[in-house]
Protein backbone atom coordinates (compact mmCIF):
# COMPACT_ATOMS: atom_id res chain seq x y z
CA UNK A 1 0.00 0.00 0.00
CA UNK A 2 1.22 3.40 -0.71
CA UNK A 3 2.06 6.06 1.64
CA UNK A 4 -1.06 8.46 0.37
CA UNK A 5 -3.31 5.55 0.26
CA UNK A 6 -2.35 4.83 3.91
CA UNK A 7 -2.92 8.12 5.07
CA UNK A 8 -6.19 8.23 3.42
CA UNK A 9 -7.35 5.49 5.29
CA UNK A 10 -5.99 6.39 8.35
CA UNK A 11 -7.96 9.64 8.60
CA UNK A 12 -11.19 8.04 6.92
CA UNK A 13 -11.06 5.24 10.08
CA UNK A 14 -10.21 8.38 12.63
CA UNK A 15 -12.74 10.56 10.73
CA UNK A 16 -15.17 7.47 11.03
CA UNK A 17 -14.73 7.16 14.74
CA UNK A 18 -15.44 10.26 15.65
CA UNK A 19 -18.35 10.43 13.94
CA UNK A 20 -19.47 7.04 15.72
CA UNK A 21 -18.58 8.86 18.65
CA UNK A 22 -20.60 11.43 18.53
CA UNK A 23 -23.73 9.53 17.51
CA UNK A 24 -23.36 7.55 20.60
CA UNK A 25 -26.52 7.35 22.76
CA UNK A 26 -26.48 9.49 25.42
CA UNK A 27 -26.57 7.62 28.67
CA UNK A 28 -27.38 8.53 32.44
CA UNK A 29 -25.94 5.63 34.61
CA UNK A 30 -27.26 5.34 37.69
CA UNK A 31 -25.44 2.64 39.63
CA UNK A 32 -25.20 -0.87 40.71
CA UNK A 33 -27.41 -1.73 43.61
CA UNK A 34 -26.16 -4.57 45.90
CA UNK A 35 -28.91 -7.46 46.94
CA UNK A 36 -27.57 -9.39 49.52
CA UNK A 37 -30.26 -12.69 50.09
CA UNK A 38 -27.42 -14.78 51.27
CA UNK A 39 -28.50 -13.91 55.13
CA UNK A 40 -24.72 -12.54 55.60
CA UNK A 41 -23.66 -8.84 56.66
CA UNK A 42 -22.36 -6.89 53.54
CA UNK A 43 -18.52 -6.16 53.81
CA UNK A 44 -16.17 -3.55 52.82
CA UNK A 45 -14.98 -6.47 50.36
CA UNK A 46 -18.52 -6.33 48.51
CA UNK A 47 -18.71 -2.24 48.64
CA UNK A 48 -15.34 -1.27 47.64
CA UNK A 49 -16.41 -4.25 44.30
CA UNK A 50 -19.68 -2.52 43.44
CA UNK A 51 -17.96 0.95 43.16
CA UNK A 52 -15.24 -0.43 40.81
CA UNK A 53 -17.25 -2.79 38.82
CA UNK A 54 -19.47 0.84 38.14
CA UNK A 55 -16.25 2.67 36.94
CA UNK A 56 -15.23 -0.45 34.83
CA UNK A 57 -18.84 -0.94 32.88
CA UNK A 58 -18.64 3.10 32.57
CA UNK A 59 -14.86 2.42 31.40
CA UNK A 60 -15.17 -0.47 28.99
CA UNK A 61 -18.82 1.03 27.58
CA UNK A 62 -16.85 4.58 26.83
CA UNK A 63 -14.17 3.33 25.65
CA UNK A 64 -16.23 1.00 23.22
CA UNK A 65 -17.84 4.30 21.81
CA UNK A 66 -21.04 3.05 22.71
CA UNK A 67 -22.41 5.54 24.96
CA UNK A 68 -21.51 8.74 25.71
CA UNK A 69 -22.13 9.81 29.42
CA UNK A 70 -23.71 12.49 30.45
CA UNK A 71 -23.19 14.03 34.34
CA UNK A 72 -25.77 12.13 36.85
CA UNK A 73 -24.78 14.52 39.92
CA UNK A 74 -27.66 16.38 39.52
CA UNK A 75 -29.94 13.67 40.60
CA UNK A 76 -27.96 11.77 42.69
CA UNK A 77 -29.32 12.95 45.98
CA UNK A 78 -33.01 11.85 44.60
CA UNK A 79 -31.66 8.66 42.99
CA UNK A 80 -30.44 7.64 46.70
CA UNK A 81 -33.86 7.61 47.82
CA UNK A 82 -34.58 4.58 46.32
CA UNK A 83 -33.50 1.47 47.95
CA UNK A 84 -32.95 -0.20 44.60
CA UNK A 85 -32.99 2.00 41.32
CA UNK A 86 -32.86 -1.22 38.62
CA UNK A 87 -36.28 -1.53 39.78
CA UNK A 88 -38.12 1.65 40.36
CA UNK A 89 -41.17 1.19 38.06
CA UNK A 90 -39.90 3.95 35.54
CA UNK A 91 -37.85 6.41 37.74
CA UNK A 92 -34.49 5.74 35.69
CA UNK A 93 -35.59 6.44 32.74
CA UNK A 94 -37.28 9.78 33.96
CA UNK A 95 -33.93 11.01 35.88
CA UNK A 96 -32.69 9.96 32.68
CA UNK A 97 -34.90 11.92 30.67
CA UNK A 98 -34.53 14.57 32.97
CA UNK A 99 -30.76 14.97 32.43
CA UNK A 100 -31.17 14.83 28.69
CA UNK A 101 -30.18 11.30 27.98
CA UNK A 102 -31.38 8.81 25.70
CA UNK A 103 -31.30 6.08 28.18
CA UNK A 104 -30.57 5.02 31.85
CA UNK A 105 -28.47 2.26 32.85
CA UNK A 106 -28.57 0.67 36.24
CA UNK A 107 -27.45 -2.78 37.55
CA UNK A 108 -28.62 -5.04 40.17
CA UNK A 109 -25.74 -7.61 42.19
CA UNK A 110 -27.34 -10.41 43.77
CA UNK A 111 -25.68 -12.39 46.16
CA UNK A 112 -26.84 -15.38 46.79
CA UNK A 113 -23.71 -17.27 48.88
CA UNK A 114 -20.23 -16.47 48.92
CA UNK A 115 -19.95 -19.11 45.36
CA UNK A 116 -23.07 -18.02 43.66
CA UNK A 117 -24.08 -14.27 43.12
CA UNK A 118 -24.97 -12.92 39.46
CA UNK A 119 -24.96 -9.47 38.21
CA UNK A 120 -27.39 -8.01 35.63
CA UNK A 121 -27.26 -4.13 33.84
CA UNK A 122 -30.11 -2.90 32.08
CA UNK A 123 -30.56 -0.20 29.53
CA UNK A 124 -33.89 1.61 29.42
CA UNK A 125 -35.05 4.32 27.13
CA UNK A 126 -35.28 7.50 28.52
CA UNK A 127 -38.75 8.14 26.44
CA UNK A 128 -40.60 4.77 26.55
CA UNK A 129 -38.90 3.32 30.03
CA UNK A 130 -38.80 0.04 27.98
CA UNK A 131 -35.74 -2.31 28.17
CA UNK A 132 -33.56 -1.79 24.97
CA UNK A 133 -30.49 -3.46 26.23
CA UNK A 134 -28.16 -4.92 28.84
CA UNK A 135 -26.91 -8.47 29.79
CA UNK A 136 -26.42 -10.88 32.70
CA UNK A 137 -23.69 -13.17 34.32
CA UNK A 138 -23.50 -15.84 36.42
CA UNK A 139 -20.75 -15.38 39.14
CA UNK A 140 -18.90 -17.57 40.87
CA UNK A 141 -16.75 -16.62 43.74
CA UNK A 142 -17.19 -13.37 45.31
CA UNK A 143 -13.43 -12.22 44.51
CA UNK A 144 -12.49 -9.10 42.72
CA UNK A 145 -11.71 -11.14 39.41
CA UNK A 146 -15.07 -12.40 39.52
CA UNK A 147 -16.58 -9.16 39.54
CA UNK A 148 -14.10 -7.43 37.02
CA UNK A 149 -15.23 -10.83 34.60
CA UNK A 150 -19.04 -10.62 35.15
CA UNK A 151 -18.64 -6.53 33.54
CA UNK A 152 -16.47 -6.98 31.34
CA UNK A 153 -18.59 -10.20 29.89
CA UNK A 154 -21.58 -8.20 29.99
CA UNK A 155 -19.93 -5.64 28.02
CA UNK A 156 -17.75 -7.50 25.55
CA UNK A 157 -20.88 -10.51 24.66
CA UNK A 158 -24.09 -8.77 25.57
CA UNK A 159 -23.94 -5.01 25.45
CA UNK A 160 -21.35 -4.32 22.58
CA UNK A 161 -23.44 -7.02 20.15
CA UNK A 162 -26.89 -4.93 20.52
Amino acid sequence: MNKALMIAALALSAFATAAAAQQAPRAAFLGIHFLDTSLGERTTAEAERVKRAEVLLVEKLTEAGRFAFVDAAPVAAEVARYDNIAHCNGCDSDFARALGADVAITGEIQKTSNLILSMSIFVRDAESGALVGGGSADMRGNTDESWSRAVSYIVRNRMLTQ
